[in-house]
């Protein structure tokens, strides 16, 4: 299906669902996002109440920009299965969800996101480790990965040999971004590089990452953010990196 030339290459501004909304079926080849984790609804952590340690000076300690990441547990879920809903309207039958979310401990117990993911046709689960930081919680050890739940439509395939990576990818956590919880490049150009997707989504865009790792595989890109500021400060980014590049 042709797709209207006001989204492609583009970052548009507004809610994640509204604007999925206004897209048509079959629209997007795959979907690639990492979305706000509900860091701040927490039983405890050293970034809510202060302790500081890596949260210290963390932009994430004053929440996101116009998103406060601090919802009810319950509506949380059902606004992140509303998201997959919407996403899932939006691939084809060989289309695919790459979805980074961040398993926690919460009153002692694993919050392994199940209540989020489940009745969605999760076909594997990628371990994206990345470095440890400070545990304040004595009764269980330092979490040092963060998961890719793989949700894909029947006729979903890998691009010729990308099935010989594993399912445990050891990606550094990308320092020297101004959003307070980027991806890494190196894990998109992954996910991008693996797929034959000719057009990528990311409704959870931030800084832009997933367009720039777009251009590098001469692909095209769909960007959604609530923020203005991330809106923004994406175009620039990618602004100047094709201005850097000799890829177009």
């Amino acid at each position: 299906m042709k797709f209207p030339k006001d989204f492609i290459n583009k970052i548009i501004c507004g809610d994640a669902i509204n604007i999925m909304k206004k897209m048509p079926d079959n629209s997007v080849d795959l979907v690639v996002t990492s979305p706000p984790y509900n860091l701040k609804n927490s039983t405890g952590n050293g970034m809510k109440d202060g302790r500081g340690g890596k949260w210290a000076n963390a932009a994430l300690q004053k929440g996101y920009s116009h998103y406060d990441d601090n919802m009810p547990h319950d509506e949380y879920v059902k606004w992140q299965r509303d998201c997959l809903t919407e996403m899932m309207r939006l691939i084809p039958e060989d289309g695919a969800i790459f979805y980074n979310h961040k398993w926690r401990v919460q009153g002692g117990l694993l919050q392994d996101r199940q209540d989020i993911v489940n009745g969605f046709p999760v076909r594997q689960i990628i371990i994206w480790k990345r470095a440890g930081g400070l545990n304040f919680n004595v009764s269980y050890f330092l979490p040092t990965y963060e998961v890719i739940y793989l949700i894909a439509k029947p006729k979903f395939k890998l691009a010729p040999k990308a099935n010989a990576y594993g399912d445990i990818w050891e990606v550094p956590q990308e320092m020297k971004n101004g959003h307070p919880a980027p991806f890494p490049v190196k894990l998109i150009d992954r996910i991008i590089s693996s797929t034959n997707a000719k057009v990528i989504l990311d409704p959870f865009m931030g800084s832009g990452t997933t367009a720039i790792s777009v251009i590098n595989f001469k692909r095209d890109y769909i960007g959604i953010d609530i923020s203005p500021d991330y809106c923004e400060s994406a175009k620039k980014r990618i602004k100047q990196y094709l201005s850097q590049t000799k890829l177009f």
